[in-house]
């Protein structure tokens, strides 16, 4: 992981905590735990980086629930 994809998924950790009010370390909890931090933010980080705060917040929301992950 390089620097540009960690702040990446740092700042994607923040907005998720912000829209589903849970502390930030539950919302890591839930990305690392699910996979989803290694097999999709990460791989897809130059995609990903492109897009805006709102759809990436609803793109990881979705992801998760597609694959049955409790959302804290």
């Amino acid at each position: 992981m390089d620097k540009k994809s960690l702040e990446f998924a740092v700042f994607l950790i923040h907005a998720l905590a912000d829209a589903w009010k849970q502390p930030y370390r539950n919302v890591y909890r839930v990305l690392n735990e699910s996979g989803a931090l290694d097999d999709y933010i990460i791989p897809y980080y130059d995609v990903l980086h492109t897009q805006g705060k709102q759809y990436l917040v609803e793109d990881i929301t979705g992801y998760l629930t597609d694959r049955g992950v409790a959302i804290c």
